[in-house]
C-alpha cells in the first residue's frame, strides 16, 4: 500500500519494554532481555524502544550498567524512565540512573508526537509513587511550548492513579488542558488499559518470562486516527489487544480531577494551625534540622537551605553536587549534611559558609547524627566514618559496610548503631570505630534489610523495626536477639519515650503500637487507631513533652498522649509523604514533605 506524504509521515511503530528486574544474583532475566532485544532487531520498521523503569531488582550501578549493555544492543534509539525499583533501593540516592543512561527524564520530538518521560517514584523511601514539583514544571512547560494541538504522549513508570501515585491529581490536571492522547507505563507486569481522570493510560506485560516461559514486550502501531497497542511474546505473532483514537475528545480540557484528598480532618481538628508554611517547589526526601533558631533542609536538588524559625524566612542556601537523601545535624554553630555527590559537608550555621568538607568514594546518603563533637554517617562506599565537627578531620573509617547507609546512626553508651541495605545492623566502639558486633537476624532478602529504620535503645537492649514486619530487641553487649515479634506487623519506623520505659511503632495498617522497653518479651502496653489506613512508610515516632509525633505516606500528622496512646490530633498537609518530624515541644511540630512543603503546626490551647 502507498500511503501520502503526509501519512507516511504521521504513521510509525516502536516497542516498549518494561519492568526487566535485572540482578546480579539471577541470569534469567537477563536472557529475557536478550530474548526480547533480538527479535527487536529482527523486527522492520520499529523506530525506536521505549523503556519504562524497574530496569533493576535492586538499583545498583552493576546491575543499571548491565541492562544499559544489553539495550545498546539495539539498533534502534532506546528511551529510559526510572521505576520504583531504581527509586527505592538505590546505592547512588538515585543518581547513577542519570549517569549512566543521560538524564532521568526524556523528551522525544517524532512524527507529530511529543514524547515526554518522568519519574513517578518515591525517591529512596517506601511510599506511594510522586512526581516532583521539579517534573510537573517541566511537562508543563514542554507541553507550552509545543502548542495545545501538539498530539502528547506520557511516559511513567507508576499508573498515574490514586493508590499508586499519592499526588496523581496534580499530574492530571497540570496536563489536561493540552494534547494528551495517552499514558504509558508498566509496574503491574500485566497489559492493563486505564483511565487516569479521564486520560486514556496503558501498562504493559513485564518483560520477564510468563507462565508459558516466553518473555514479551508491547508494540504501539500510530496511523493517521488512531494509536493500536499489541502485546508480543518471543516467537509468536503480535496480538492486538487495544486500540484508541486520535480524533476522539475522551476527557474534559477545561476539566477537573474526579477525586482530591479529603482535608476534612483539620476541620475535626481546628486547633491545630499553621504557625507558617513554605512551598519550596523541589522535592524534600529528609528529616529537617533544628537549632540556633533555625531550619535546616535538605532538598531533591542537592540544596542545604536554612530558614528562620519564627517565621521561615530563608537565611541562606549552600548548593552540593546532587541530590541530599540523609538529614542534617546542626550543633555548636555547625551544620552537618552529606550528598549524593560523594561528600559531607560541615557550615557555618549561621552564614552557610563552608567550613570544611570530606570526600567519600561515593554517595553519601546517611542521616547524620552527632554526639559530643564528632558527626557519625554512612555512606555508600563500605564506610561508616566519624568526623569531628569543627575542622572536618576524619576520626576513623570502619570500612566493613557490605551495603549503602541511609539511616541516622544511634548513638548509645559507647557504640554507635546503624543498619545497612546488605541485612546487618553494626554496633561499633564510638570512640575507635572498632566493630563490637554485627546482627542479621537471619535475615537473607536486601530488601528485608534494617536499613531504613533509626534504631532506639534503653534497658541494655536495641530496638529495631524492619520490612519483614517484625519488632525486635537486640542485645545491646553481644547482638543476640533478645525477642522478636510479628504480633503488630510493623514496618521501619520506630521511637522511644523520653525516660526509657516505652518504645512505639508505626503498624502497616491503621494504628500505632507501645510495648514496654523494660521487659525481656514484647509486652504491649497500648495500642490507638490513628485511622492513616494503609502505611508502609519509614518515618519515626517522636516524642516530645509527654507527645508522641508521627506522620504518613499521605501528608497526614498525628499526636498521641504517650503514657495512654490518646489520640489528642490530626492534621493533613497533602497527601504525600511526611518526613521525620522534630518535635520543638509539647504544642509545636516541625515537618518536611516529599511535595515540597516545609513548615511547623501549633496547636493552640
Amino acid at each position: 500500500m502507498v500511503l501520502g506524504a503526509q501519512a507516511q509521515q504521521s504513521c510509525f511503530r516502536f516497542a516498549h519494554l518494561t519492568d526487566l528486574h535485572i540482578s546480579p544474583n539471577h541470569a534469567q532475566p537477563t536472557e529475557d532481555l536478550l530474548q526480547s532485544v533480538a527479535q527487536l532487531n529482527a523486527t522492520e520498521g520499529l523506530d525506536f524502544v521505549i523503556v519504562t523503569g524497574d530496569l533493576t531488582e535492586e538499583g545498583d550501578r552493576a546491575s543499571l550498567e548491565k541492562v544499559k549493555s544489553c539495550l545498546d544492543l539495539l539498533k534502534m534509539p532506546y528511551y529510559t524512565v526510572l521505576g520504583n525499583h531504581e527509586t527505592k533501593w538505590s546505592e547512588s540516592g538515585c543518581t547513577a540512573f542519570a549517569e549512566i543512561f543521560g538524564a532521568e527524564r526524556f523528551k522525544l520530538d517524532h512524527k507529530g508526537f511529543l514524547f515526554l518521560g518522568f519519574n513517578s517514584g518515591p525517591l529512596m523511601r517506601m511510599a506511594y509513587g510522586h512526581v516532583v514539583p521539579q517534573d510537573i514544571r517541566w511537562m508543563e512547560e514542554e507541553m507550552k511550548k509545543a502548542g495545545k494541538e501538539q498530539k502528547v504522549i506520557l511516559v511513567t513508570h507508576y499508573p498515574m492513579r490514586e493508590g499508586d501515585v499519592d499526588n496523581w491529581y496534580q499530574v492530571t490536571d497540570a496536563v489536561r488542558p493540552y494534547n494528551v492522547r495517552l499514558f504509558i507505563g508498566g509496574h503491574y507486569h500485566r497489559d492493563r488499559e486505564l483511565r487516569y481522570d479521564g486520560i486514556p493510560g496503558v501498562l504493559v506485560r513485564s518483560n520477564l518470562r510468563d507462565s508459558e516461559g516466553k518473555p514479551g514486550y508491547g508494540i504501539y502501531e500510530m496511523t493517521e486516527d488512531s494509536i493500536r497497542v499489541y502485546t508480543q511474546r518471543i516467537g509468536e505473532e503480535p496480538v492486538r489487544w487495544a486500540g484508541f483514537s486520535l480524533k476522539e475528545a475522551y476527557y474534559d480540557p477545561q476539566g477537573r480531577a474526579e477525586k482530591y484528598p479529603d482535608f476534612s480532618v483539620n476541620q475535626t481538628y481546628d486547633r491545630v494551625k499553621r504557625e507558617w508554611l513554605i512551598q519550596t517547589g523541589v522535592g524534600i526526601y529528609c528529616a529537617p534540622a533544628a537549632g540556633h533558631g533555625q531550619v535546616f533542609v535538605g532538598d531533591d536538588l542537592g540544596q542545604l537551605t536554612a530558614y528562620r524559625m519564627k517565621d521561615g524566612k530563608k537565611d541562606w542556601i549552600f548548593h552540593t553536587g546532587k541530590r541530599i537523601v540523609g538529614g542534617p545535624a546542626v550543633k555548636d554553630e555547625t551544620v552537618v549534611v552529606g550528598s549524593a555527590d560523594g561528600h559531607i559537608y560541615g557550615l557555618n550555621a549561621a552564614t552557610g559558609e563552608l567550613r570544611w568538607k570530606v570526600a567519600a568514594a561515593g554517595p553519601v546518603l546517611g542521616a547524620i547524627t552527632i554526639d559530643e563533637d564528632k558527626a557519625y554517617v554512612g555512606a555508600s562506599d563500605g564506610t561508616f566514618r566519624a568526623i569531628q565537627i569543627q575542622t572536618g578531620e576524619v576520626v576513623w573509617n570502619y570500612t566493613g559496610v557490605k551495603g549503602y547507609v541511609e539511616c541516622k546512626p544511634l548513638i548509645d553508651g559507647d557504640n554507635v548503631v546503624f543498619g545497612a541495605w546488605d541485612n546487618t545492623l553494626y554496633a561499633l566502639n564510638k570512640h575507635t570505630g572498632k566493630e563490637v558486633w554485627k546482627w542479621t537476624g537471619g535475615l537473607t532478602r536486601m530488601h528485608f534489610s534494617p536499613a531504613a529504620v533509626w534504631p532506639v535503645a534503653a534497658h541494655r537492649k536495641i530496638f529495631i523495626a524492619d520490612p519483614q514486619r517484625a519488632l525486635t530487641a537486640i542485645n545491646r553487649e553481644t547482638g543476640a536477639t533478645v525477642w522478636r515479634t510479628y504480633q503488630s506487623q510493623v514496618r521501619e519506623s520506630i521511637g522511644i519515650s523520653e525516660d526509657k520505659e516505652r518504645i512505639y511503632a508505626k503498624t502497616m495498617n491503621d494504628s500505632i503500637v507501645c510495648y514496654s522497653a523494660t521487659e525481656d518479651r514484647p509486652q504491649q502496653i497500648w495500642a490507638t487507631s490513628v485511622g492513616f489506613g494503609y502505611e508502609h512508610a519509614p518515618s519515626m515516632l517522636m516524642e516530645k513533652e509527654q507527645t508522641v509525633y508521627g506522620s504518613t505516606k499521605e501528608g497526614l500528622l498525628f499526636a498521641l498522649d504517650a503514657q495512654s496512646g490518646a489520640l489528642l490530633w490530626k492534621h493533613k498537609v497533602g497527601n504525600s509523604l511526611i518526613n521525620t518530624v522534630c518535635p520543638l515541644g509539647k504544642n509545636k511540630v516541625l515537618f518536611t514533605a516529599s511535595s515540597g512543603e516545609v513548615g511547623i503546626l501549633k496547636v493552640r490551647k
